[in-house]
């Protein structure tokens, strides 16, 4: 699908996905687009000075040595995007944010079909979302520099132990290419606020 002149409906939900402490943890590497969360945060104020409906997405992990698990500080979501009183906030073990939680039928509840998705990483919470959004017949929307990847995290990994590496940079892009079209449109923070203006 093209990018169309497009303007949002009044109604829109910007969805911020997993942006939580853990994802700072070593371990991961490194990573693209450092300012993933200024963006996120820049669009958080343009939601809520124009009163859109937010939702929050936190990963509460399983596995007790993850930097997700709830035992460890990594669960919490960064203060730059955090929740406030009054918005919404769904808490996910698995990748995708419909699976094990009420996102769908709230969604559906509040009559929203529009949905603006942001947030970390883009090769599993988001992209995991985002295709499930757009089978589930939501307008679907991921803004390219609101989300970042890992290093590592598109790696191929073939029976046998041989692998094919990958940098953050080429596991977001391709991460993207692979969702346009199909199940969202990307775009950028600048398309997606002039969409907001009046």
């Amino acid at each position: 699908m093209t990018k169309p002149e497009w303007k949002l409906p009044k109604n829109s939900a910007l969805v911020v996905i997993d942006v939580q402490q853990g994802h700072d943890d070593p371990r991961f590497g490194r990573r693209n687009n450092p300012d993933a969360e200024s963006r996120i945060a820049v669009l958080l104020d343009a939601w809520r000075t124009k009163g859109l409906p937010v939702v929050h997405v936190q990963h509460l992990s399983v596995r007790p040595q993850s930097a997700f698990h709830p035992s460890h500080p990594g669960v919490a979501i960064k203060p730059i995007v955090a929740p406030r009183d009054g918005e919404t906030l769904v808490q996910k073990s698995a990748n995708s944010a419909f699976i094990g939680t009420n996102l769908e039928e709230m969604l559906h509840d509040r009559r929203i079909e529009t949905v603006i998705l942001t947030g970390l990483t883009t090769p599993h919470c988001v992209s995991s979302t985002a295709r499930m959004a757009g089978n589930l017949g939501f307008a679907t929307y991921v803004v390219a520099d609101a989300t970042a990847a890992n290093e590592g995290t598109l790696d191929l990994n073939f029976p046998g132990g041989s692998a094919i590496k990958s940098d953050p940079e080429l596991a977001h892009a391709i991460s993207l290419a692979t969702i346009n079209g199909e199940f969202v449109t990307v775009v950028d923070t600048s398309e997606v606020m002039a969409a907001l203006e009046e």
